[in-house]
């Protein structure tokens, strides 16, 4: 029968880091669950969706948690209901008692409210996985090949392996991280600093995506383990697990070319700003798309929407070189793609109105590109 009582904040900030692999609309109800598990060295949340499961610990040894445990035990309560309760209590510490056979009693302050939960024998098991020789690497350079990739991933269900990122290792070395939607790529490759075991796996772009918000700042470093089904990241007092995508990732290294017309060089910001102002009438359009008109002296974007207005905008240059150009293309994807891009200057490289071009940082320090697929038009 568990009894433990704990810091609120503590209890709440791990609650909500788990919460984000529990679904409320779940086909299996179960897993709208929370598992909670008490043992005299310290508590265990678990959530998972089937997709993703998160295990977060905290520790009696957690002098921020000011974590009391008076009797061990296990219980599964409604996940949103649970968490929604412990963050309307008043007081900073709460007590946590099963007062009868799945059965808790919240006491915080004058406040007292009891719920009714379930049996852990019902939960899912997570899969055992061989937690040796781990990929390290640095919390926040995962992070960051994460916001620079996991956009360009599709959203349509229809071809499943594209809404995950191709992570590989190919001489233990050479880190690749690649998505496209097949309108669009990014692509970031890096050199560890360490050998490890070759990879080559294709992740969920969501569960990245809810990696990056599960794991704080404050971790320094996650180490990564792979099994034929599963990767998982952990750290200190998270596990973070995610199954792997099945199928074959297309081969993107040939769309490619070191061939190319025309590059011109801008400030990342003002670009971004003008396909901002350009987008805002675009949206209004049939197709949806800007036109870029190169010359040897400038570049102009054109947008023209017959019921709301036209733009025409000369857009600031660092550099022009190469042939005079026209391209059109659809703006979000030029103005996600700047967003990705960290460095003051950007370099784009056109190859011709109806092939796709590329974008790479101008101080190109760590082997980022990616490409957009033009939009043919009359």
């Amino acid at each position: 029968m568990i009894s433990f009582s704990i810091n609120k904040t503590v209890f709440l900030q791990a609650l909500n880091a788990t919460k984000r692999a529990i679904s409320s609309k779940n086909a299996i109800p179960i897993l709208s669950s929370l598992k909670i598990e008490v043992t005299s060295e310290g508590i265990t949340l678990t959530g998972s969706n089937g997709q993703i499961s998160i295990e977060n610990t905290i520790t009696v040894a957690n002098e921020n948690a000011g974590l009391l445990v008076t009797s061990p035990g296990s219980i599964l309560l409604e996940a949103n209901f649970f968490i929604n309760i412990v963050s309307s209590l008043p007081d900073y510490v709460l007590d946590f008692e099963e007062i009868e056979q799945e059965q808790v009693l919240l006491t915080s302050g004058k406040s007292e409210i009891t719920l009714k939960g379930k049996s852990v024998d019902h939960y899912p098991r997570l899969q055992e996985m061989v937690t040796t020789n781990p990929l390290v690497l640095e919390t926040k350079l995962l992070k960051t090949i994460i916001s620079e990739t996991a956009f360009a991933a599709s959203t349509q269900e229809s071809r499943p392996i594209l809404t995950g990122v191709h992570l590989m290792l190919t001489d233990h070395q050479n880190f690749k991280a690649v998505a496209t939607d097949s309108h669009r790529m990014s692509q970031r490759k890096l050199v560890l600093d360490k050998a490890t075991d070759n990879f080559d796996v294709v992740l969920p772009s969501r569960s990245l995506r809810e990696l990056s918000a599960v794991f704080g700042d404050d971790v320094e470093t996650i180490e990564v383990f792979f099994s034929d089904s599963q990767v998982l990241f952990r750290s200190e007092t998270i596990s973070f697990y995610t199954r792997i995508l099945e199928g074959i990732y297309p081969d993107t290294d040939r769309l490619l070319s070191s061939q190319f017309e025309t590059e011109v060089v801008f400030t990342t910001a003002s670009l971004r700003q003008a396909m901002e102002r350009a987008q805002l009438i675009s949206n209004a359009t049939q197709n949806g798309t800007v036109k870029l008109e190169m010359t040897s002296k400038s570049v102009t974007g054109h947008v023209n929407s017959p019921e709301v207005g036209k733009v025409n905008e000369e857009i600031d240059t660092d550099s022009i070189n190469g042939q005079d150009l026209t391209i059109s293309f659809n703006p979000t994807y030029l103005i996600e793609a700047l967003k990705a891009i960290k460095s003051e200057k950007v370099t784009i490289r056109f190859i011709s109105p109806v092939r796709p071009f590329t974008l790479t940082p101008t101080d190109n320090q760590e082997d980022f590109i990616q490409l957009i697929t033009p939009v043919r038009t009359n």
